[in-house]
């Protein structure tokens, strides 16, 4: 892994600094690298890690890494099937010959990564050691990440977004920050009292930190960046961002497991955003990027395609679950499916063709419906998807959480007009109690359709 030797150089220079504090734990640079070195002998070449944070978590990881070791980080929450499963399909080729904790050969693998999975075993792909080291140089000088920084990201280790952010820092010689599990109290205390810098999170915390913390009167004026993934800001979040940290860069980027960094956008403290668009910025620093067809065409600007990219960061490849559709390559451009456009150098994301809904022949993304919804005024958040249409093949239907008040078809039609084409407007919409959720927590298309089909409560809808 690249961050060790780093991790001997920082313990060199200041073995007594903190390097990683998890809720009420910390511990430094010098008892990191002592902790992690007498983990060694009982490491093997394999390590399955399916365990809350901790320091223990973060101090097992390093030692996990060393050499030419790999390591396979895994969501505690799955089903104990799903992990056993995983475990046993990892294969553990005996004791790590080497004892030392030094970084292995670049081009060797250091982490197997697992898409999302509760019921069924997820994909595994893997990553060489080399590929996050390109991406910890481009993260560090596009987000501009300072040794004198201290990150904040509350999230699970187990996500991809925590434990890279976890990773980039032990590279960069800058104190990572994170909770035991995430509370926003808990949360706004380290702000308070940890002088954090940096916050990495997803749109949803970054909504419920500001929010709150603009109504408790937390200071957060010390954060000098905040970086976003998973899904795109919306208005309400960054209004409420921008007013509870005025001092703070935010930055967006987006992303895939498979590819790492694609592109991004800086926004600077005061600067307006295009929160309602679809715009994601552009390439990420070192990524070359392209729309293509399915043959590998390279579409023009405006034509909607398959995001392609070349770059350093792109992941190996798959152990298991290659359905040959996850990660393509097209004639040295790699891409897993996303669609989207370019327009004057920036990038635009519509969605996973597998979510597209076509309807009279028409083509439409939920992404760009969801984003037009979430712009109408008195609109929190909307999810859109395609039920079955005996006439159209599907039709377009979208549930909405109001952020206060009534809300009525009309208004919600009223709001649309300018904001997306009208053959792409829902023919019907919902107001939903709640957000149809996976247990996993993540946002559900189908979970929405589930709840209309069978009548759920939930899901009322609007006339």
């Amino acid at each position: 892994m690249p961050f060790l030797d780093k991790l001997h150089l920082w313990a060199d220079e200041r073995p007594h600094d903190t390097a990683v504090v998890v809720g009420s734990s910390r511990i430094t640079w010098g008892g990191l690298r002592e902790a992690a070195t007498q983990l060694l002998g009982g490491t093997g070449s394999t390590t399955v890690l399916a365990e809350p944070n901790s320091v223990r978590f973060v101090e097992r990881y390093a030692a996990a890494v060393a050499g030419e070791r790999r390591c396979a980080v895994l969501d505690p929450l799955w089903p104990a099937p799903v992990i056993e499963e995983v475990a046993a399909r990892i294969v553990d080729s005996g004791p790590a010959r080497e004892e030392d904790l030094v970084d292995g050969d670049p081009s060797s693998t250091f982490l197997v990564g697992l898409t999302s999975g509760t019921t069924s075993v997820p994909k595994a792909f893997t990553r060489s050691r080399r590929s996050w080291q390109v991406s910890f140089e481009a993260s560090m000088q596009f987000f501009g990440l300072s040794p004198d920084d201290h990150t904040l990201a509350p999230g699970p280790l187990s996500a991809s977004l925590n434990l890279y952010a976890l990773s980039e820092c032990l590279y960069a010689g800058a104190a990572f920050h994170t909770l035991e599990s995430f509370d926003v109290g808990d949360a706004h205390a380290a702000i308070s009292h940890d002088g954090i810098t940096r916050l990495v999170l997803a749109p949803t915390m970054l909504r419920l930190l500001s929010e709150r913390g603009l109504a408790g009167d937390v200071d957060a004026s010390g954060i000098r960046s905040i970086i976003c993934a998973g899904s795109k800001l919306d208005a309400r979040t960054l209004e409420a961002a921008r007013r509870w940290a005025p001092n703070a860069a935010i930055y967006e980027y987006y992303g895939a497991s498979e590819l790492s960094f694609v592109s991004g956008t800086r926004l600077s403290a005061g600067e307006p955003l295009d929160a309602g668009g679809t715009g994601i910025g552009s390439p990420f620093p070192g990524v070359e990027l392209r729309i293509l067809d399915d043959a590998g065409n390279s579409l023009p600007d405006g034509r909607h395609g398959n995001i392609s990219v070349r770059s350093g960061m792109v992941s190996n490849g798959y152990l298991w679950g290659d359905d040959g559709q996850a990660l393509r390559c097209l004639d040295g451009w790699y891409t897993v499916g996303d669609q989207g456009y370019l327009r004057d150098g920036i990038l635009h994301i519509l969605g996973r063709r597998s979510d597209m809904i076509v309807t009279s022949g028409k083509n439409v993304y939920p992404h760009e419906v969801e984003l037009a919804l979430a712009s109408v005024p008195g609109i929190e958040v909307a999810v859109a998807a395609g039920a079955p249409d005996d006439i159209r093949g599907e039709r377009v239907i979208a549930g909405v959480v109001p952020a206060y008040g009534a809300v009525t078809a009309m208004q919600l039609r009223t709001g649309l007009d300018g904001l997306l084409a009208r053959d792409k407007w829902p023919l019907q919409y919902y107001l939903l109690s709640e957000l149809p959720m996976t247990d996993r927590a993540k946002v559900s298309r189908k979970v929405l359709l589930d709840w209309i089909k069978n009548h759920d409560p939930r899901a009322q809808l609007l006339g």
